[in-house]
Order: C-alpha cells, then sequence, then structure tokens
C-alpha cells in the first residue's frame, strides 16, 4: 500500500442472517476442557445473586415483625442476618471471579495459538489477499474481547436472566397485582432488544473491520518509515491515518447511539412502571389490603432488579461484538489447508503412469529437478487471464547449476515459488530426484530445497538464530562454514556480541547486503539437496561479490541448483542457463550459445536496443561485455 492509499478492506464472508446464538457456540470446544470450572462460577454467581434476593425477605420479616413490634433484639438480629447474607454474597463473586480467571486465560491462549498455527499453514495466496492488520486484529483484540466475554459477559448473562426469572417469581409471590405491573414492560422490552440486536451487530462488524484497516495502515508505516520519511510523506499518510480513523470514529459513535438508545429504553420504561407500581403498592397499604413490610420488600426486591436490568442493553451489546469476534475469528480458521500431500491441484492434476508415491519407473537414481509441462494461474485470476506459466518443461540435472533467465515479468520468481510448493501447480508436474513434490508433504518438500530470496527477511533473533533456520541440526562448523561461504563471517565478528548479535525486526539495523549474505548463508549451511536462489547477490558491492561467487562454486558442486540471474557474473555460476519468455521456456543452454544463438538472451545480458554485430555494450554488472556478431 502506498503511504497515501487507504488500506484495503479485509476479505468478508457472504452476506447472510446472522444469529448471535450460533456464531457464540463455535467456541464451545475451546471452552469445553474449562467447562466444569466454568459451569460452576456461573452456579456461584446464581448463588451469590440470590443472596441479594434473600435480603427483602429479612426487611420485610423486620419491618412486620421486630420493627413493628418495637422488639430492639429482634432489629438487631436482623441487621446481622442481612450483614452475614452481604458478606457471603461477597465472599461467592470473589469465588467466581477465581474460578474462571485461570482457565479462560488459558482458552484464550489456545485459541491465539490455533490462528497462528493455521496462518503459518496456510498457502501463500491467502496471505497476499488478506492485509495484515486484520490478521493482527483477529489474533490480538478479537481474542482479548472473546475473553472479556467469556469471562464477564457470559457468566453475568446467565446470573442476570436467573435473577431477573427468579426475582419475579419472588415479586408475584408477595403480590401478584403489584408483581404484574413490573411484568407488563418484559414484551416491548424483547422487541425493543431484537431490533437493537439487528442494527448493533452490523454496526459492531463494521467497527472490527475498520480497526483491522487502522491496524495495517499503523503497521505499514512503522515498517516502511525509512521509505516515509526519505519521500517526505509523512503529512499524506498522516492524512491517510485521520481518514481510517474518522471512519471508525464515526463508526463508534453510531455505536454509542444506538447504546445510548437502547439504555433509555431499558432504564425509563421499567422506571415508570416501577413509579406506578409504588404508587399502587402505598395506596393498598392506606387500605388495609398489604403490609407496610410487603411493600417495602416488594420495592427492595425490584431495585436490587434495577441491575440485571439495566445491565441488559450493555450485555446484549457485548455479545454482538463477541459473536462478531467470533466470526472473525473463524473467517481464518475456515480458510481451507489444501490437503497434503497433495491438496486440490495435486489431486486435479494429469499424472503421468507410475507409482503415485515414488518415482518414475524411467527415472533414472538422481534424476535431478524436473518440471514437466507446468502451467500455474493465481486462484484468484479471471478465468479467462492467461496463466502466468504456461507448459514450462525443464530438467535440470543432478549436481547442475541452471541460471533462469527473463525479462520483469516473465514469471521466474512464481516458477521459483512452485519448487518448494509455496504455491500449487496448476497442471503439470514437478519431481526432485522423479517424486513427484505433490505425493510429499510441503514439510517433507522443504526438507529437500533451500532458497534464498532477493528480498532477505530476517527476525528479530541473534544472528546465529537466523542463519540456523536453514538447518537446525548444524552444528557450529555448519555455521562458520555457512556464514564463510556468504562472505558473512567479518561483518558478523566485527557486530558487538558476534552471532548472539541481536539483528532487530526484520533485520533492518543491517545493511542490505548484509541481510542478504544472511540469507544465503541461511540457504546453504544445512546443505540442502537442491538448492534455489533468486537473485542471491542483488545487493552486493562487485568486490564482495565476486568474492561470494568463488566461495558459492565450491557449494554448487554438491548440490542441484536453479538460481535466479540478471547479471552476467551470477550467470556464469552456472552450467546452464534457461531463458524464460512471457511464462514459457524460450531457450536452454550454455551462456556463450545463448549469446550468440538468441537475440533475447543477448538484449539482456548486454542490454541491445536492437542487434549489431560486434558492438560493445555496457553491461548490468557495469562492465563492459561485446556481444558477438552474426558471424561469431
Amino acid at each position: 500500500m502506498s503511504p497515501t492509499a487507504s488500506s484495503p478492506a479485509a476479505p468478508t464472508a457472504p452476506r447472510r442472517k446472522r444469529s448471535v446464538v450460533r456464531a457464540l457456540l463455535r467456541l464451545w470446544p475451546y471452552v469445553y476442557p474449562a467447562r466444569v470450572r466454568v459451569f460452576s462460577a456461573a452456579a456461584v454467581a446464581v448463588v451469590a445473586a440470590s443472596m441479594g434476593l434473600v435480603m427483602p425477605l429479612v426487611l420485610k420479616w423486620m419491618v412486620d415483625g421486630p420493627v413493628a413490634d418495637g422488639d430492639t433484639g429482634g432489629v438487631w438480629l436482623g441487621g446481622l442476618v442481612l450483614l452475614l447474607v452481604g458478606l457471603a454474597e461477597a465472599l461467592l463473586f470473589g469465588l467466581r471471579r477465581w474460578l474462571v480467571a485461570r482457565p479462560l486465560a488459558r482458552v484464550e491462549a489456545n485459541m491465539r495459538d490455533a490462528i497462528y498455527r493455521h496462518l503459518q499453514r496456510l498457502p501463500v495466496t491467502f496471505h497476499d489477499r488478506w492485509p495484515t492488520g486484520q490478521l493482527l486484529s483477529r489474533a490480538t483484540g478479537d481474542l482479548q474481547l472473546l475473553r472479556m466475554f467469556l469471562a464477564f459477559g457470559l457468566t453475568f448473562l446467565i446470573v442476570n436472566s436467573a435473577t431477573i426469572l427468579i426475582g419475579f417469581g419472588v415479586l408475584l409471590s408477595q403480590d401478584w397485582t403489584l408483581g404484574l405491573v413490573l411484568v407488563l414492560p418484559v414484551v416491548p422490552l424483547i422487541v425493543l432488544c431484537a431490533l437493537f440486536e439487528q442494527r448493533f451487530s452490523v454496526v459492531a462488524r463494521r467497527a472490527q473491520d475498520q480497526m483491522g484497516d487502522l491496524t495495517t495502515v499503523v503497521e505499514e508505516s512503522i515498517l516502511g518509515i525509512r521509505i516515509i520519511k526519505g519521500f517526505g510523506r509523512h503529512r499524506s499518510q498522516a492524512r491517510a491515518f485521520k481518514l481510517l480513523s474518522g471512519e471508525l470514529r464515526d463508526t463508534e459513535m453510531r455505536k454509542a447511539r444506538l447504546l445510548a438508545a437502547i439504555w433509555l429504553v431499558i432504564l425509563a420504561l421499567p422506571e415508570l412502571f416501577l413509579g406506578a407500581a409504588l404508587v399502587l403498592g402505598v395506596s393498598q397499604v392506606a387500605d388495609g389490603q398489604l403490609t407496610a413490610g410487603t411493600l417495602v420488600a416488594f420495592m427492595a426486591t425490584a431495585m436490587v432488579l434495577r441491575w440485571p436490568v439495566e445491565s441488559m442493553g450493555f450485555l446484549l451489546a457485548l455479545c454482538n461484538e463477541a459473536a462478531t469476534a467470533t466470526d472473525r475469528y473463524f473467517e481464518v480458521l475456515d480458510t481451507e489447508i489444501p490437503d497434503e500431500p497433495g491438496g486440490r491441484a495435486a489431486a486435479e492434476a494429469p499424472r503421468p503412469a507410475g507409482p503415485p508415491d515414488g518415482p518414475r519407473p524411467d527415472a533414472p537414481p538422481g534424476d535431478g529437478l524436473r518440471l514437466e509441462d507446468v502451467v500455474f494461474r493465481y486462484p484468484d485470476a479471471p478465468p479467462d487471464a492467461p496463466p502466468v506459466l504456461d507448459g514450462v518443461t525443464l530438467h535440470v540435472r543432478t549436481g547442475e547449476t541452471m541460471a533462469l533467465v527473463g525479462a520483469t515479468g516473465s514469471g521466474k520468481t512464481t516458477l521459483l515459488a512452485l519448487l518448494p510448493r509455496l504455491h500449487e501447480v496448476t497442471s503439470g508436474r514437478i519431481t526432485l530426484d522423479g517424486v513427484d513434490t505433490a505425493t510429499l508433504s510441503r514439510a517433507e518438500v522443504r526438507e529437500r530445497i533451500a532458497m534464498a530470496f532477493e528480498e532477505p527477511t530476517l527476525f528479530s533473533a541473534s544472528v546465529g538464530e537466523n542463519v540456523l533456520m536453514g538447518g537446525e541440526d548444524a552444528d557450529e562448523a555448519e555455521l562458520a562454514r555457512a556464514l564463510r561461504v556468504s562472505q558473512a563471517d567479518g561483518f558478523v565478528r566485527a557486530l558487538p556480541e558476534g552471532l548472539e548479535t541481536e539483528v532487530g525486526e526484520q533485520g533492518l539495523s543491517l545493511s542490505g547486503g548484509q541481510r542478504q549474505r544472511l540469507a544465503l548463508a541461511r540457504a546453504v549451511v544445512g546443505r540442502p539437496r537442491f538448492l534455489v536462489l533468486d537473485d542471491p547477490l542483488s545487493a552486493l558491492d562487485v568486490h564482495t561479490e565476486a568474492r561470494v561467487e568463488a566461495a558459492l562454486r565450491e557449494v554448487l558442486v554438491g548440490t542441484t541448483a536453479l538460481v535466479v540471474a540478471h547479471r552476467p557474473s551470477t550467470v556464469q555460476l552456472a552450467d546452464r542457463v534457461a531463458l524464460l519468455s512471457e511464462g514459457r521456456v524460450a531457450a536452454v543452454g550454455t551462456h556463450t550459445a545463448l549469446l550468440r544463438e538468441n537475440a533475447e538472451y543477448r538484449r539482456l545480458m548486454t542490454g541491445e536496443s536492437q542487434l549489431s554485430g560486434g558492438r560493445t555494450q555496457s553491461s548490468p554488472s557495469g562492465g563492459p561485455l561485446t556481444a558477438p556478431s552474426r558471424s561469431a
């Protein structure tokens, strides 16, 4: 995303009528291990809430008994009972908190682990479509909201509902006429709450999606701070942030207005009927139809019920937000991972005859790397769009190094991504020593293939840890060898703590060339059977590049390698060269032969704009390179 552009919207599920209950029930597999303590906490909370309903009954006994009779001892006894009931209520609520705190924190941790593991297994095409901020907001903010709902909202929804039912039973038992007065607003409240739920759920979803968009802008602004400062784009970036922040503020204000409206109704309507019940009760006491103690108990019970009734608006809003967070969480978790070992693409791709789980019958031992009639188009590409790769057939023999050359957009990087199954081929097949990669698990494929990307990515870890990601079983000697091959040993020794130096987020504390050399070391440290390099020397100066190439020649002797190259110096590492043009292999041969015979290859290597016999051109690496004449 450019600094001035707004963040792309997150992919959303198809619009459909959503059930809050059905959405929240999807949390049950995660809550199930903690079900005993969760339900125990809810039961304890119901008992604690019931303590509050005991107090009005004690007050009724005191007013109609000791107070009416002038019995001071009875009044003191009633006060002691009220004190004990209040203390029991406080202890029970404390017990409820203790019961749910640890297991629900574990539920949140398990859900976060699940989404993280799923994100690691999802194909690259998924990550290409989804903004990072949307994924971050689902794995952090949404899960915190769900924990708050499970620890507080769910418990009190059960407790308050039970309290209201028990409380209305107590009211009706004390005086059914007064009780009916307070029951009357229940039906209109239920209707209004249903309407509120429908409107609030839409706004809640919009707010959470906008928060994900805002998170994306912040994350990209921090990672791209050098670009923003370098081009003086801080003002435009601030405008983009302000725009998204304003949209989120407007949505939150919409939520606040809806919540204020439902609270107004929930607070005002019962108060009106409570006032009517009080007037009716006082008149009944005056007429002798009702005792003063009964009226006191009735009004005290009604006051106890105020909080459960008034909190329903907040709890309904929390339920809707939790249901939205659940939907957003499972949008990621419901994304299917292609079946192992081959997934959908492997199942649909035509296979040559032969055992599905072993080498081809005609493949000799050590057959190297083969691509056979490989076609690839991105899953979200229009049906009529031409494939990125169209019938690519290539054979890199065992122990051979092949350079892959082509103009920008010819499909080189996409082809490399198919080898470790970062993408799945649309049709065709790729074999490693005669074994179809689609019959292997991704883990098995990636154990055999090591990669170094043109844009090296390092992690917030030490230098040694970053390199050893390419070979966890590698010893110190292998690590030292990999650093020597990539010519990284010198600058690593100069770092403050050597191999233990933390490189910082994305390795931005290092130069581009240093990051690229560490990425190359990571690729070769495990002595891989197959090595795939995507222009691994592009950020190096001429002298360092020459030293790395000299050391790489020793490594390439013992492996089968495919190297994307843009400069003649890198091409000359290879035994043969494959020219990729518009998604097809246009030519295969040695560097010298292709320079002599292929005009497109000669233009790529020499920078010629048109064929000219014997003219010297400036090569992309900066040195002169003489293009042979036709007669050469």
